[in-house]
């Protein structure tokens, strides 16, 4: 037992000894707070996020960041202020504008839309007697009349003893053809498109054949007044159901 007593105040002391000296080392890197970023409210406009942390190894690396940012903040504040300019809108073309003075006539195509009557809602082409066929109210005249004119007439006749109170709608749907005759490359019946020129209906046709006459045409028109035929530029106006004549030159 003295002999145990001997060796235990020995091992204590060297157990201490041990635990005081790895106290005593050196510590690694130590996780301290950044100052306010200067690089995040220059760049974004954003005020500091404290909860962000970075690893400094020492006070000579603090001071070298705080150079960097100051010479950063002097280059933003030299830099002229940069605009942006605003990014151009989408070209929208502008509407055709519908023609409600249109005179009808054989050949033009109608979209005839009856509210709630999907029976008499159709698609009708003006036969050549200058009028349509519908459901319940049988042949209506249509040549001579606008849009308008002709869909209130539509709805007078449903009214009369078919459907109490009608609302009707008509639109053209599809003009009737053109005709080009003379001196072009494919003379003919073409669709009529709005806005079209005599030179335009030239260009659908081919083109002038190489005897035309290039430098005026004659153009036919006819209406609810009657025919008229008259020698016109290439400049000239187009309407659904015109003839044009390309002359033949003489040297």
């Amino acid at each position: 037992m003295r002999v145990a007593r001997a060796f235990r105040l020995p091992i204590i002391a060297t157990m201490t000894a041990l635990a005081l000296s790895g106290c005593m080392r050196t510590t690694g890197p130590v996780a301290v707070e950044q100052p306010q970023s200067d690089l995040d409210s220059m760049a974004y406009g954003q005020p500091h996020n404290p909860a962000s942390r970075g690893i400094v190894s020492s006070s000579s690396d603090l001071a070298n960041s705080g150079g960097a940012i100051s010479a950063l903040r002097a280059s933003f504040a030299a830099a002229p202020p940069r605009s942006y300019a605003p990014a151009p809108a989408p070209y929208a073309a502008a509407p055709v504008a519908y023609d409600t003075a249109y005179r009808l006539d054989a050949g033009d195509k109608l979209r005839v839309v009856v509210y709630g009557q999907e029976g008499l809602t159709n698609t009708y082409a003006i036969d050549a007697g200058g009028s349509i066929t519908m459901p319940l109210i049988g042949s209506v005249p249509a040549r001579g009349r606008t849009p308008a004119g002709l869909a209130s007439e539509i709805t007078a006749k449903l009214r009369n003893g078919y459907i109490r109170e009608p609302s009707v709608a008509v639109e053209i749907e599809a003009y009737r053809p053109f005709f080009i005759l003379g001196e072009v490359a494919a003379p003919g019946q073409y669709p009529y498109v709005p806005n079209m020129s005599v030179e335009s209906a030239v260009a659908i046709a081919g083109g002038f054949s190489p005897r035309a006459q290039r430098d005026r045409v004659t153009l036919t028109h006819t209406d609810n007044l009657g025919s008229m035929r008259t020698v016109v530029p290439l400049g000239t106006a187009l309407k659904p159901g015109d003839t044009v004549l390309v002359g033949e030159r003489w040297f």
